[in-house]
């Protein structure tokens, strides 16, 4: 159950990144609810899954993107690697863990599928690529972080249940 809860979560994730999330967009850029939701769950305590998730929502956003595929994999398990590095560290302030991660997937991101597309034949400028891409792309992430954290929150207490000491 714990493992089997992934796919439709992350399926639902996708499909909405498509076609809802992907149309609102500030100046060109746009939330990424995927990238959210894996954060979030990999933040939370008891969760032992959060390389599984981190692996599938690779897979399934790698076939939707034109992207090569091995960025999709790169972002969300440096996204994985980032939140159980931090969470040790900020174990007492889970939204500053949630708003920091956010940040640095975000960025981390944007610069590789900066630096793919300017590898295989694309020309963007820096300049308006930051600026017009991805630094509303950070505030939509950052918006999105705060209650998408407590969904998953609240998804992660049911799926892992915490036991209690008598």
């Amino acid at each position: 159950m714990r493992h089997l809860v992934a796919f439709p979560i992350l399926a639902l994730a996708v499909i909405l990144q498509s076609a809802v999330v992907s149309r609102i967009s500030l100046l060109a850029g746009y939330a990424d609810l995927t990238l959210v939701i894996v954060i979030a769950w990999a933040l939370q305590e008891g969760v032992e899954t959060a390389w599984h998730w981190a692996v599938l929502a690779g897979a399934m956003v790698a076939i939707v993107t034109g992207l090569p595929w091995i960025v999709p994999f790169a972002v969300f398990l440096a996204a994985v690697f980032i939140a159980k590095a931090l969470q040790k560290r900020i174990w007492q302030a889970p939204l500053i863990a949630m708003f920091t991660v956010t940040f640095l997937a975000s960025v981390f991101s944007h610069l590789l599928t900066f630096i793919t597309i300017n590898l295989t034949g694309g020309s963007l400028p820096v300049g308006d690529t930051f600026s017009l891409v991805t630094l509303p792309s950070m505030l939509l992430n950052l918006l999105l972080a705060i209650p998408v954290f407590w969904l998953i929150r609240d998804l992660a207490q049911w799926v892992n249940p915490v036991e209690e000491e008598d």
